[in-house]
């Protein structure tokens, strides 16, 4: 099996190198409006946003801000397949302008626009971020009525373009090879994500880019890669920053593309990818060795299988549905960079 992977660097808003149609899956996190980081991107696309924020108008920056995000979703609806997957994680922002505080409700605003393009939206995902913070609140401290939640989740945004599910010939091979286990159904398909912390993280390489591009932590995209596509599909990032979903893509035996505008922060890729290799038998291995404890505390021993309701094809351990017996855990072995993207090769474990 072989993957292929295409970072543009260019804007989002005109993708045109995409074909319409073409993308299975989108799994990005954009720029949030409000949140100050990102105030230099959105004034380079439109200065009037400067002047809103310079004169303590919050309302209009948000709105401007999110036009510009609007034609990016414009986009996806030309290049996203009828039945594909759109997955946004965005988080909402809060930010004192002309001494008023205020939360500006992104998650809300990019319902609206995805909804009003005709995209269905689905059960979303709050996720809760990792915080060093001593303080769990802002504002006045102890003293009522001035104090504020402070904010520590984002949200997965999902949505399906057009009313129907993609369809897939009978027994597709490679749609029950991409099939996950069941106790990671259950945690996966949980609409509360308390648990993107650990060992994954380091297994694939994620190197706290979240504080230089906004990156958000790996095991996010490679878990949604998993649950909404299936191998040899195409995943599309607009947002591509410093690469997170294309990681997810080559650790999960799909295809994908990605816009960044920022050539710097695209350079950096290639830091990330270093023993690919490594880092996809790593991440196999875990899911392989969490199994194996799951099933060996559900039916005590693993080598017994007669209490066990069906049997991997593959690996022999026991699993809980008839769905997961075809499972296969494709490994990369290696990486080539061409003059278009990057290649990377496959061998079955």
């Amino acid at each position: 099996m072989e993957s292929q992977h295409v970072c543009t660097v260019g804007d989002a808003r005109d993708m045109a190198a995409i074909e319409a149609e073409s993308v299975d899956l989108v799994v990005t996190s954009p720029p949030y409006p409000m949140i100050e980081m990102w105030d230099e991107t959105f004034v380079a696309m439109n200065p009037a946003i400067e002047d809103a924020l310079a004169a303590g108008d919050g309302g209009t920056a948000f709105d401007l801000m999110h036009a510009e995000l609007a034609t990016v979703w414009d986009e996806l609806d030309r290049v996203v397949r009828p039945g594909g997957i759109v997955c946004l994680n965005v988080g909402d922002a809060t930010r004192s302008l002309d001494g008023s505080f205020s939360q500006y409700p992104n998650h809300a605003r990019v319902v609206e626009q995805l909804t009003d393009l005709g995209f269905q939206p689905l059960p979303d995902v709050l996720w809760r971020k990792p915080t060093n913070k001593a303080s769990k609140f802002m504002g006045s401290g102890m003293l009522p009525t001035n104090a504020y939640v402070t904010l520590e989740h984002e949200y997965i945004l999902v949505f399906r373009k057009g009313q129907t599910s993609r369809s897939f010939e009978p027994k597709s091979e490679r749609r029950y090879e991409s099939a996950y286990f069941w106790e990671e159904r259950n945690a996966w398909f949980s609409d509360v994500w308390t648990d993107i912390t650990g060992t994954f993280q380091s297994l694939a390489g994620d190197d706290g880019g979240r504080n230089r591009s906004g990156a958000y932590p790996v095991e996010i995209p490679y878990r949604l890669v998993n649950m909404y596509s299936v191998y040899g599909d195409t995943v599309l990032d607009p947002f591509w920053g410093t690469g997170t979903t294309t990681l997810a893509a080559m650790l999960s035996g799909r295809d994908s593309v990605g816009y960044e505008l920022d050539p710097g922060i695209a350079a950096t890729f290639d830091d990330r990818v270093e023993n690919l290799p490594e880092k996809s038998a790593a991440v196999v291995d875990e899911r392989l060795d969490r199994h194996r404890e799951f099933a060996s505390d559900r039916w005590d021993d693993t080598a017994n299988t007669a209490d066990a309701d069906y049997e991997s094809e593959h690996y022999g351990f026991p699993v809980v549905t008839k769905q997961e017996q075809q499972i296969r855990f494709y490994e990369a072995t290696s990486l080539r960079e061409t003059d278009e993207g990057y290649l990377v090769d496959y061998d079955p474990r």
